[in-house]
């Protein structure tokens, strides 16, 4: 369940790193009961291929350190799509292009959205 504490914490882990390396437009799904192997889609952009790669070596790394399995990692090398498998957290890293192109919030528009506005940490002022 898309909503259980673990999820809700490793979801948190995963866009507080890519918030960090400069990931834009972040998007949670939850697709627990549209999709069968992921309770959540965390979707999010990086502006060139290195940042993309950045980003997702730091969402990969820091759920790592929280005790996180990665299950499987695609397209790292391209820098244009980036799929980090973590169980019940899938993480796509889109060049922005690639997610203009592709759209996965149009074709998963049945899912929930999960608000992680309150999960990037902010600046003090």
């Amino acid at each position: 369940m898309a909503d259980a504490p673990e999820t809700l914490t490793d979801l948190k882990i995963a866009v507080r790193a890519a918030d960090g390396k400069g990931a834009t437009a972040p998007v949670a799904l939850n697709v627990a009961g549209l999709f069968g192997y992921a309770d959540t889609f965390l979707i999010v952009s990086g502006s060139v291929e290195r940042n993309v790669q950045a980003i997702s070596d730091g969402i990969e790394r820091d759920l790592n350190e929280a005790g996180v399995r990665t299950v499987r990692r695609e397209g790292r090398e391209s820098g244009r799509w980036v799929l980090l498998d973590f169980g019940d957290i899938l993480v796509h890293v889109f060049h922005e292009e690639e997610r203009e192109f592709y759209q996965l919030e149009r074709l998963w528009h049945d899912a929930p959205i999960i608000d992680v506005s309150s999960m990037i940490e902010t600046a003090a002022s």
